[in-house]
């Protein structure tokens, strides 16, 4: 089973983050879905965490995956 993963980025490499997208969704709404859960929850509280986020993400059926950044390419 191959899984859909979506790469949420962020200035400081640190804080990007990867999660693994439910499979009841279809590409062309994802990024617009997930980018208005993060805008609710920062509506909500301007001063929300990553944690947070995941939360949002989580009840949706989101799931956060670890990974390992490379090195830079440039």
């Amino acid at each position: 089973m191959n899984s859909k993963l979506m790469i949420l980025p962020a200035a400081d490499k640190s804080k990007i983050r990867l999660v693994r997208i439910p499979p009841d969704y279809q590409d062309q709404e994802v990024f617009r879905h997930v980018t208005g859960l993060i805008a609710q929850v920062e509506e909500q509280d301007p001063d929300c965490t990553w944690e947070d986020v995941l939360a949002m993400l989580e009840d949706r059926g989101f799931e956060p995956v670890d990974f390992q950044l490379g090195p830079s390419l440039d």
